[in-house]
C-alpha cells in the first residue's frame, strides 16, 4: 500500500491543484476584473457560480464514460479540455461572454472530481480510504497557499503586452493543464491488475482485497447505477455536499475581496492572508483523517467540523477587526478541509462498482450545485446590505444543515469489512 501511495497520490494531487486553481483563479481576479468589465457583485457571483450548472449536468455522464474508457483515458480529456477553456476566459468582455465561458468550463472539467474519487475506490480499501482522501484533497488548501500569493504576483503583469493582470493569470494558470493531459495518459494505471509496477503477488493480494470488500457491500447493498442517482441516501448525502459547498466555494471567491476590504494591502499581500485559513485547513485535514481512519468512525467525524465551520463562520459574522475576523475564519478553514476525507468516506463504504462510478458523481453533481448557489447569494446579499455578514450567516445556516443529515443517516461500519482478509498470493517454489 506504501508503494501504490508514493506512485498514485502524489501525482493525483498535483493534478487536482491544477484543476482546483483554475476552478478558482476567478476569485483572485475578481477584484480587478468587475472594475475593468463593470461587473456588480451579484453578476460576478452568477457568472462565477455557474460553471457548476454544467458540472450538475454532466457529472453522471462522465463518470459512467470514465468506467468505461479507464481513468487514464478520460482525465486527460478532461485536463485538455479545461485547459483550453480556462484560458479563454481571459478574452471574456462582459457579463454573457464570462457566464458562456464559465457554463463551457463546467461541461469540460465535469467528472474529474467524482472520477478521481471512484479511481481511489479502485485502489485503495476501506481501511486506507479516509487519509488518501485527505492527502488527494490536500490540494485544494495548497492550490490556494501556493496560488495565492503567485496569482497576486501574476496580477502585477497588468498592462504587459497590453493585458490586464487578471487575465495574465487566467492564461498563465491555464498551461499546466494542457501540460498534465499528456501526463496522465503516460504515468496513470487504471485498476491494480494492470499494474506492470506491481509484483504479481501484490497486485493479486491487492485486487483480492478490494474484491471481498465490494462482494460483502453487494451482498448488502447491490445498487446499480441507474437506481444509484435516485437512491435516498445518496440524495440525501448530495444536500450535505451541498452544505459544506455553499459556504465552502462561496468564500473562496469572495475570501480575497474580504480581505482586500481590510485596506492597505497589495495583491502579493492579500493572496497572503488569504492563504492562512487553507492553511489551517490543511494540517487539519490531514491529523483528522487518520483519526477517522484509526478509530474506524465516520459520523461523528463528519459534523464536528461541519459544526466548526458553523462557529466560525457566524463568529467571523461579528467581528470588524482583521485579526479576530480571521482567527475565526481559520476555524473555518479548519472545518472546510478536515470534514472532506470523513464524508467521502462515507457513500463510498456504501456504493461499488459502476453504482460506486454514478452515485460518486450524483453526490458530487448535487453538492456541487452548491457552488453555484454561494457566491450568486453572497454576490445578492454583499450588494444588498453593503457588507460580508449576511452572506456569511447564511453559509453558517447550510453548514449547519448538513451536520443534521448527517446525524439523521448515521454510519454502518460493517459495510466498510471484507468478511475475511484475503492472503497474499504465495509464489510458487521451485
Amino acid at each position: 500500500m506504501s508503494k501504490v501511495t508514493r506512485r498514485l497520490v502524489p501525482f493525483l494531487m498535483l493534478c487536482y491543484f491544477v484543476a482546483y486553481l483554475d476552478r478558482v483563479n476567478v476569485g483572485f481576479a475578481g477584484a480587478t476584473m468587475r472594475a475593468d468589465l463593470g461587473l456588480t457583485a451579484t453578476a460576478f457571483g452568477g457568472a462565477a457560480g455557474i460553471f457548476f450548472i454544467a458540472y450538475f449536468l454532466f457529472e453522471v455522464p462522465s463518470n459512467l464514460a470514465l468506467d468505461r474508457f479507464g481513468a487514464r483515458v478520460w482525465i486527460a480529456r478532461i485536463m485538455f479540455t479545461w485547459g483550453l477553456i480556462s484560458g479563454a476566459q481571459a478574452f471574456v468582455g462582459g457579463e454573457t461572454s464570462f457566464n458562456a465561458v464559465r457554463l463551457l468550463l463546467g461541461c469540460a472539467e465535469a467528472g474529474f472530481f467524482p472520477g478521481i474519487i471512484f479511481f481511489l475506490t479502485l485502489w485503495f480499501p476501506s481501511a486506507y480510504r479516509a487519509r488518501i482522501v485527505a492527502m488527494f484533497m490536500a490540494a485544494i488548501p495548497i492550490s490556494t497557499i501556493i496560488g495565492a500569493p503567485v496569482s497576486g504576483l501574476i496580477l502585477g503583469l497588468d498592462g504587459a503586452a497590453g493585458l490586464h493582470g487578471w487575465q495574465w493569470v487566467f492564461l498563465i494558470e491555464a498551461a499546466p493543464a494542457l501540460l498534465m493531459a499528456f501526463a496522465v495518459l503516460a504515468y496513470l494505471t487504471d485498476r491494480p491488475r494492470d499494474a506492470a509496477w506491481l509484483t504479481a503477488e501484490e497486485s493479486g493480494w491487492l485486487q483480492a482485497r478490494l474484491d471481498a470488500e465490494r462482494a460483502n457491500r453487494e451482498s448488502r447493498h447491490r445498487i446499480s447505477w441507474r437506481r444509484a442517482v435516485v437512491d435516498p441516501r445518496v440524495v440525501a448525502f448530495g444536500f450535505v455536499y451541498m452544505g459544506l459547498n455553499i459556504p465552502q466555494y462561496g468564500l473562496s471567491f469572495f475570501l480575497p475581496q474580504i480581505v482586500k476590504a481590510f485596506g492597505g494591502l497589495n495583491g502579493f499581500e492579500v493572496g497572503l492572508v488569504t492563504a492562512v485559513p487553507y492553511l489551517v485547513g490543511a494540517v487539519g485535514m490531514i491529523a483528522w483523517s487518520r483519526s477517522s481512519d484509526r478509530t474506524g468512525e465516520r459520523k461523528w467525524h463528519t459534523v464536528i467540523p461541519l459544526l466548526c465551520i458553523v462557529v466560525g463562520l457566524l463568529s467571523a459574522s461579528a467581528m470588524s477587526d482583521p485579526a479576530p475576523k480571521m482567527a475565526c475564519l481559520c476555524i473555518a478553514g479548519f472545518g472546510f478541509f478536515a470534514v472532506y476525507a470523513s464524508f467521502w468516506a462515507l457513500p463510498t463504504a456504501l456504493l461499488s462498482g459502476t453504482g460506486a462510478a454514478a452515485g460518486i458523481a450524483a453526490i458530487n453533481s448535487i453538492g456541487n450545485l452548491g457552488g453555484y448557489f454561494g457566491p450568486q447569494v453572497f454576490g445578492i446579499l454583499k450588494d444588498r446590505t453593503g457588507g460580508e455578514t449576511a452572506g456569511l450567516v447564511f453559509f453558517a445556516a447550510c453548514a449547519l444543515v448538513g451536520a443534521g443529515i448527517v446525524l439523521a443517516l448515521g454510519h454502518d461500519r460493517s459495510l466498510e469489512r471484507a468478511p475475511a482478509d484475503p492472503p497474499a498470493r504465495q509464489p510458487t517454489r521451485a
